[in-house]
């Protein structure tokens, strides 16, 4: 469970099963899946949700995503996928009675080649993050080894895309505030929040960059107070060459009132390796918190 987005309803929805060039899996062979848990109940269980009949199932490799839920109550799921290590966002409508995904759409573009994650703010509407420049592996890691600062963000709708943000080591998780005037970026390479201000043309102005001493990954957003909830790699080293005898460690911050002169960050939660590995995401929701890795497994407390 690499990503996941909370519902204002408490429902949190997982993807499982992200599988990148130089990570280690523990299911090299399982195809991804999305996972559903309602954190309102007494004790919450992860239910597959089954995905219609026409989509690539084998080839699911999930990574951001992010739920929009209409006017008239239709919830769409946005999700950032890589299948053979290619860039798609596919959205789907989530069919309650039958606790399933109908697929509607599968969108490339060009602006897209490295997507991460991703903000949905419409049926056919989102925010992604981009955390390289190019698409091929190798220029990747040249773009990472010669420290170009061209990852970014991009807007897209079914009539306009268009780049709003750049300029960062590697844009990763991407989130918005319960006002929808601020969006949130983990820079993780470079250990660095960016809060962006919301233009009513869709662009976005940074308004501030929080630095903090560890790798941050993915944002989540506590739908009641606002707080930043952010799953963390204290030791990036260890995600890539992975040691079972020395796994990496995990490690979820707090931010509380971040557009402030001094926002309070707070270490929630910190393992070496021994419990959970590699956390990559924090969702929270009325006192119950469940945190997602790269490739471990999850966990769920209370707080």
């Amino acid at each position: 469970m690499e990503n996941s987005k909370t519902g204002e309803g408490g429902q949190d929805v997982p993807g499982q099963g992200l599988k990148c060039p130089g990570l280690h899996s523990f299911a090299p062979d399982k195809p991804g899946g999305i996972l559903m848990m309602d954190l309102k109940e007494e004790k919450p269980r992860a239910l597959e949700l089954r995905i219609s009949r026409g989509f690539d199932l084998a080839s699911f490799n999930p990574h951001g995503i992010s739920t929009f839920i209409d006017d008239d109550d239709t919830v769409y799921l946005f999700v950032v996928n890589h299948p053979e290590f290619k860039n798609t966002v596919e959205i789907f409508k989530f069919q309650e009675e039958e606790n399933s995904l109908l697929h509607l759409k599968t969108i490339k573009h060009e602006l897209l080649p490295s997507v991460n994650d991703i903000i949905a703010i419409g049926p056919r509407h989102f925010y992604a993050t981009n955390d390289h420049y190019f698409s091929d592996p190798f220029l990747k890691y040249l773009e990472t080894y010669v420290n170009l600062h061209w990852a970014n963000v991009v807007y897209y709708s079914p009539n306009e895309v268009k780049v709003v943000a750049e300029g960062f080591d590697s844009a990763n998780g991407i989130n918005i505030s319960p006002d929808k005037k601020y969006l949130y970026v983990a820079d993780i390479l470079a250990h660095e929040i960016h809060v962006l201000e919301k233009h009513p043309n869709m662009n976005l102005t940074q308004i501030k960059v929080l630095q903090l001493d560890t790798l941050v990954d993915n944002v989540s957003i506590d739908p009641s107070s606002g707080d930043i909830w952010i799953g963390c790699h204290p030791n990036g080293q260890k995600l890539f060459v992975y040691d079972p005898n020395n796994p990496p460690s995990s490690e979820v911050l707090r931010i509380q009132n971040i557009l402030s002169e001094k926002p309070l960050v707070t270490t929630v939660y910190a393992n070496n390796g021994s419990v959970l590995q590699g956390s990559s995401v924090a969702a929270v929701h009325d006192g119950k918190l469940l945190i997602g890795t790269l490739y471990h497994r999850a966990l769920y407390c209370e707080i």
